[in-house]
């Protein structure tokens, strides 16, 4: 393993407010491995990865969203470091795209630490659902097709169109408001819900997509991690499948193994190479079980929660990847270590009450397994998540009855209003290139107890436990 320049510090930077980010975690933990001090920005003084003998100190999270609360967040850092230069490292996508606007300020506060040399606005296109989308269609690559209704008449026509279920998402997840009960993305089952949630719009912050929905199969559910550095090279970057999932059949990798895909790779390494992407990038792709050709379903310009699945055997991942091209070190190519799993052991435990079938095993020799929480040399933030696990289900199970006997209520007077039908045929959407498309700056974060939306495969989250962000 090449030696790290243990003098420049990391500064892991989230906005959600989840505080059962495992990414997080293991990004700390990845690092402080090798002596690098590591600074950890947390939504409370008491979240599981406060407790790891890896963080050098916790800052608090910043007290507004998106860039106003960055940018404090970020000289309030740089003066707790004496103003030495610091790699800072995003771990959701509004601070990604918050950084990608304040590295546009002159003398912004971003100066003074190391990030890639990413393409001004990159992030947030490719983070918006509706650009991506743009993206996809403008260079050829497979993705689930996308509509962007103007209305509530439209987008009950465009549904029908698409063929019912249908995914609903939000071009801008890290815009809705914390508390209003709106989920990053859903499974719509009927016109009806499209139209419930298209007359939230103004709420939701950014436009509504309505994307045709490709049905989970075995072994159909990839991801892509990659580090490119300053010159674009992409030595650190592998392929792995989702053997399990929460929601079981959409959402975040509960269970994961590193297994070889060339069309996965393929794909994704002429995309990131098409944009002239910098930095650390999580893909994520769906088969289409009737074609056979698998499509993007988002591109996350940070490392994904389960990035420590592709460390090799030497330690080599993306997060240290990114510390030594930053300091000035170089980086050897990732060693490929088929077979390597990694469990993420909450999830995983939900995964398996919920779907207790047993799934094929990984392609190639047996290559270890990692969790996200416990670890030898640092059991204490899996014995706080423990703790605030338990307490969160049970929480959840004292206030589902009460949950239950409003939605009855609810759905009895539903029942009494009569189902309004398309007053027209689906008329042209407002293009993915237009203004409507195109991303916006961050106000504020997704609810951290929104599941995480994954493209075309997401359903609604099961009401016993949040899911973090990829």
């Amino acid at each position: 393993m090449p030696l790290f320049d243990t003098r420049v510090a990391a500064v892991l930077l989230r906005l959600d407010r989840n505080p059962f980010h495992h990414g997080t975690l293991g990004a700390a933990r990845s690092l402080g491995r090798v002596g690098v001090p590591v600074h950890v920005v947390a939504g409370a003084p008491g979240e599981p990865v406060t407790r790891s003998r890896y963080v050098r100190e916790c800052h608090p999270r910043p007290a507004g969203d998106g860039p106003a609360g960055v940018r404090h967040a970020l000289t309030r850092i740089s003066g707790a470091l004496g103003g030495a230069p610091a790699v800072l490292l995003p771990l959701d996508d509004a601070t990604a795209v918050a950084l990608d606007g304040l590295r546009r300020e002159p003398d912004g506060p971003t100066g003074r630490f190391l990030l890639p040399d990413q393409p001004p606005g990159l992030a947030a296109r490719v983070a918006d659902k509706a650009a991506l989308a743009a993206t996809c269609r403008r260079l050829g690559v497979p993705h689930p097709r996308t509509l962007v209704p103007a209305d509530a008449d439209e987008a009950a026509a465009m549904a029908a169109s698409l063929g019912l279920p249908v995914v609903a998402k939000w071009s801008r997840p890290w815009l809705l408001p914390p508390g209003a009960g709106l989920r990053s993305t859903v499974l719509a089952r009927s016109t009806r819900q499209v139209r419930d949630l298209h007359a939230r719009v103004a709420q939701a912050g950014s436009p509504l997509l309505l994307q045709r929905y490709l049905p989970a199969s075995r072994d159909g559910d990839w991801f892509f991690h990659a580090y490119c550095d300053r010159a674009g090279a992409c030595g650190v970057a592998a392929t792995g499948r989702k053997v399990r999932s929460w929601p079981d059949g959409a959402g975040l990798t509960a269970v994961g193994a590193w297994a070889p895909n060339p069309a996965v790779e393929r794909l994704a390494r002429d995309l990131v190479a098409a944009l002239g992407y910098r930095g650390v990038a999580d893909l994520d792709f769906r088969r289409d079980p009737e074609t056979g050709t698998y499509h993007l379903l988002d591109f996350n310009p940070r490392p994904g929660a389960q990035f420590r699945l592709f460390s090799d055997p030497w330690g080599l991942d993306v997060v240290r990847a990114l510390h030594l091209d930053l300091t000035g070190r170089p980086v050897p190519d990732l060693v490929r270590s088929y077979g390597r799993r990694f469990a993420v052991e909450n999830y995983a435990a939900l995964s398996v009450l919920a779907s207790p079938r047993r799934r094929k095993g990984p392609h190639g020799a047996s290559g270890g397994l990692e969790t996200a929480w416990y670890a030898a040399d640092d059991p204490a933030p899996a014995l706080a998540m423990a703790g605030a696990w338990a307490a969160h289900l049970a929480r959840r199970a004292w206030a589902a009855p009460r949950r239950a006997g409003r939605a009855g209520q609810a759905g009895a007077d539903a029942a009494a209003i009569p189902v309004q039908l398309p007053a027209r045929t689906a008329g042209p959407s407002a293009p993915l290139g237009s203004p409507l498309a195109s991303p916006a700056g961050p106000s504020a974060p997704a609810d951290p107890a929104d599941p995480a939306g994954s493209g075309g495969a997401s359903a609604p989250a099961s009401p016993s436990a949040p899911s973090p962000r990829r």
